[in-house]
């Protein structure tokens, strides 16, 4: 039999796709790592750790699985996982879940140009959500296609960032694990562990219908998996540099609510400027695969309810995502909903343990 020829550049798309729907306005501004691992020091470093083994594990499930059953919507995988009544209730909740995120996203997008050009918040909120009405209308092909090829630029930019900013000012790393505990920072969870947790389950919320379509879609299962592997290491790989390059500025971006273009700008005012455009970039690449998600569960791409739907959805997320503070958003709405994530990835590990039990009392009846 002839080895399977890969198509590298089809790999980097299904990867750069991974972290493209993941890096978003929490990633992106900073908030997020601020939250979930640079407020515990250290500690968060090992939270982030976590976070990338959970992000192997999953991220390979859920595009393998969509390959090997060819799911008709990327969301009959909660079913798959969970079973009948667990996965229906999976398959709401996450709808609910993805389109609160849509909404973080425009407020993301609101308070970027605010910091960085003093642009009313209405501005960057109302724009996204032209952008990604009018990127969701081309279908699940053309995002891939758009936002896989963006994912790795945003990578690159933000562990750039990250080590310029560890690099300028390297005291700051050990003045940081004396100052955080002492510092009122707003926190994902009491503890690292529960914080890493909570990021693994509202991220699977995230990936769970659209990397098991982009699975289904895929022509083979190595490059679907690949895909999945190397997007979990560059997409953690961002996150533990950023995390770091806050801790040693985390004096001077506490209570901000771009982190990020506090770090950027405390190296160059004209890299400030860059950075927001790459903020703007990943705020895009994440809240299009959300809207589609949430259009795609309801209405056939390419139908005129889906268009219509499409553009509701992003009016009201426009309306609502302008009413309340961006770091508010990010901590309520993926805090409250990690936890529930948790529950399934509590499931899927018991049911891998599960096949694996099965496979190893398999093999010791075939032995005797």
């Amino acid at each position: 039999m002839s080895e399977e020829k890969l198509s590298y550049k089809t790999i980097v798309i299904y990867a750069g796709a991974f972290i493209a729907f993941l890096i978003g306005s929490g990633f992106a501004t900073g908030q997020e790592i601020m939250q979930y691992f640079t407020a515990y020091g250290f500690k968060g470093i090992l939270g982030a750790v976590v976070v990338f083994l959970l992000f192997l594990y999953v991220g390979v499930s859920f595009i393998t699985t969509g390959f090997d059953k060819k799911f008709h919507k990327g969301s009959e995988i909660y079913e798959y996982m969970c079973g009948p009544i667990v996965g229906k209730f999976f398959d709401y909740f996450s709808i609910a879940f993805i389109y609160m995120s849509f909404i973080v996203m425009i407020g993301g997008a609101g308070a970027t140009l605010n910091q960085q050009y003093g642009l009313p918040i209405d501005v960057g909120g109302i724009g996204m959500g032209i952008l990604a009405f009018g990127t969701v209308v081309f279908g699940l092909k053309g995002i891939v296609d758009v936002i896989g090829k963006i994912g790795p630029v945003i990578t690159v930019m933000a562990i750039g960032l990250g080590l310029t900013a560890i690099f300028q000012n390297p005291g700051g790393l050990t003045r940081a694990a004396e100052i955080i505990p002492s510092m009122n920072l707003l926190k994902a969870s009491s503890n690292w562990v529960y914080a890493a947790l909570s990021y693994v389950g509202f991220c699977m919320l995230w990936l769970a219908a659209f990397m098991a379509s982009m699975g289904s879609a895929a022509k083979s299962r190595k490059e679907a998996s690949l895909g999945a592997i190397f997007g979990a290491i560059g997409f953690s790989l961002a996150v533990i540099i950023m995390a770091l390059g806050l801790m040693a500025n985390v004096e001077i971006v506490a209570g901000t609510m771009v982190p990020s273009l506090i770090l950027a700008g405390n190296i160059h005012p004209t890299l400030a400027i860059i950075f927001s455009l790459t903020v703007i970039a990943g705020i895009y690449t994440t809240s299009v695969p959300l809207l589609w998600s949430v259009v795609a569960r309801i209405a056939e791409e390419k139908t005129k309810k889906f268009t219509v739907l499409t553009g509701a959805l992003a009016v009201l997320g426009v309306f609502v995502g302008l009413k309340v503070p961006f770091d508010r958003l990010v901590n309520i709405i993926y805090v409250i909903n990690g936890y529930v994530g948790i529950l399934l990835l509590v499931i899927m590990l018991v049911r891998s343990a599960r096949r694996i039990a099965a496979g190893k009392s398999s093999s010791v009846k075939d032995a005797a």
